[in-house]
């Protein structure tokens, strides 16, 4: 058996999704004995053709999906309620969405009520309109977000908590609840270029990454982990995300971690291999089949 935690997406977006099948989801993982169960942020559908990803990204119509997608802290919430183990990630959060003491207290809570269960996997953000309607420049990418993360990690620390940048104030004040553990919960930085891996390793943060290919994978962690030596930081646990299914027969031609139940359970070994810490899947044609095709993958 594979070492990895496997874990489904919950079904947030699109027409189909609905508080009824994201709690059927996430109790049935449970129930099956997966690790997690993962929900990502997004504000706004354009009605215009975007650049996916990013400035220099594929300029295509944005996913319908993308329309109407319920928020992660509220269905992690309703999930750690009728939940008792399965661990609850996010992949990601777009942090410079939110002033840092009122996301760094949404946080909090969250892992109070789930008993110590969050996965806080926070991003950048990548979509100018998206940008535009919070109301916070793209500018404030990169140090900006360094900043961000510092406040939050500063409000789940010790009171009296202080907080002086050049983007984010908080004076001397008592902050609470505090996350189940000092310094906070698990927190992961959606990375892929250098800069962000450098910045997750300086931060002693995990990474949740998506994976297209095995040389790229392997890549961005093995600079992560170096970056982290030469910052002479631990390096926190690594979530894999795989924007693709685990299907009912073989594929002829697959990216990694797709296919069959056999052609993935060949895959794991390399994940482990890496030293990665949970992989899930996200599947939004089959919501509902999601846990059913991976939960084999715990016997291999």
């Amino acid at each position: 058996m594979s070492g990895v935690q496997l874990g489904v997406s919950l079904p947030t977006s699109g027409p189909q999704a609905s508080p009824e099948l994201m709690l059927r989801v996430a109790q049935d993982a449970e129930r099956a004995g997966l690790g997690s169960v993962w929900t990502n942020e997004r504000l706004l559908r354009p009605t215009r053709p975007i650049a996916m990803g990013g400035p220099g990204g594929p300029v295509m119509d944005p996913p319908e999906g993308f329309a109407c997608v319920y928020d992660p802290l509220e269905v992690l919430s309703y999930a750690a309620a009728r939940t008792d183990r399965v661990a609850l990630g996010t992949s990601v959060l777009d942090g410079l969405f939110h002033a840092p003491v009122v996301l760094a207290r949404r946080l909090a809570t969250l892992d109070r009520l789930s008993g110590g269960r969050l996965l806080a996997g926070v991003g950048q953000g990548w979509m100018a309109e998206e940008f535009e309607a919070a109301g916070v420049p793209m500018s404030r990418r990169g140090a900006g977000f360094e900043e961000h993360l510092r406040a939050m990690r500063a409000v789940w620390g010790p009171d009296p908590v202080r907080f002086d940048g050049r983007f984010h104030h908080v004076p001397e004040c008592e902050i609470g609840p505090k996350p189940v553990r000092p310094g906070g919960p698990t927190l992961l930085l959606g990375a892929g270029a250098p800069a962000s891996l450098g910045r997750a390793a300086r931060l002693g943060a995990g990474l949740t990454l998506v994976v297209f290919d095995w040389v790229s994978l392997t890549g961005m962690i093995e600079t992560y982990r170096a970056a982290a030596r030469e910052a002479g930081t631990d390096a926190g646990p690594v979530v894999v995300q795989v924007n693709g299914a685990v299907t009912a027969a073989p594929l002829d031609e697959r990216t990694p971690l797709t296919g069959s139940a056999e052609q993935v359970a060949e895959d794991l070994p390399r994940l482990d291999a890496l030293g990665v810490a949970h992989v899930f899947w996200a599947m939004p044609e089959e919501p509902t089949e999601a846990v059913a095709a991976v939960a084999p993958l715990l016997a291999r």
